[in-house]
């Protein structure tokens, strides 16, 4: 059973993503991949460097990520410039991780799920973590050192609430759930979920 986790930046998803694992699931974490790829030494600084320019790479952090965010939410073409390079690489890693998967449960958390449209076809299951946009700006507000205007911007960029949310086999409203309620219902929806022998 191939699942996709997805849910706007401050939705709660990685909370979610630990509790599949709890749930006996397998994780592959594209975001985790997109770092490794990115990080000193990572493979696609040759690219990204021949692509934007030796400033958005530094032996000290890899691609310096505050110059390319900057960049991508200004200009949608190097958004899609940084997507040609990025996707096939994070494409690639994840087929190897799903191929070296020891779960019948394997949840793919994947940010832009609904964004990129070729996810969808690859997955049995879609979750979807969803909360009011004004609880996502202050969780990320209180989890990183970006502005409000910073984190709108994050937003924009995103899908919309609805769009994730009418790509979802399955919602999670994560706005008042305590954490005990959070992991009963990924633990309920594995049970449901978990391909019968």
């Amino acid at each position: 059973m191939r699942i996709g986790l997805t849910g706007g930046i401050g939705s709660g998803k990685s909370t979610v993503a630990g509790f599949w694992l709890e749930a006996g699931a397998s994780l592959i974490d594209t975001d985790a991949i997109s770092r490794q790829l990115t990080a000193p030494g990572g493979p696609a600084l040759p690219a990204l460097a021949a692509e934007f320019g030796p400033a958005m790479v530094s032996t000290e952090e890899g691609l310096v990520r505050s110059a390319m965010r900057a960049l991508v939410f200004s200009d949608p073409a190097a958004r899609q410039r940084l997507e040609a390079i990025l996707h096939p690489m994070i494409s690639a890693e994840t087929a190897r991780a799903e191929a070296a998967a020891d779960s019948d449960l394997i949840v793919f958390d994947v940010p832009l799920l609904v964004e990129s449209g070729r996810w969808r076809q690859r997955l049995d299951r879609v979750l979807v973590v969803d909360c009011p946009e004004a609880l996502q700006i202050e969780r990320v507000m209180q989890r990183s050192a970006l502005s409000r205007e910073a984190v709108q911007a994050v937003l924009q960029a995103q899908a919309t609430r609805a769009q994730r949310r009418a790509c979802a086999d399955a919602l999670i409203h994560n706005e008042g759930l305590s954490l005990d309620a959070l992991r009963g219902q990924v633990l309920t929806l594995a049970r449901h979920w978990r391909p019968t022998k």
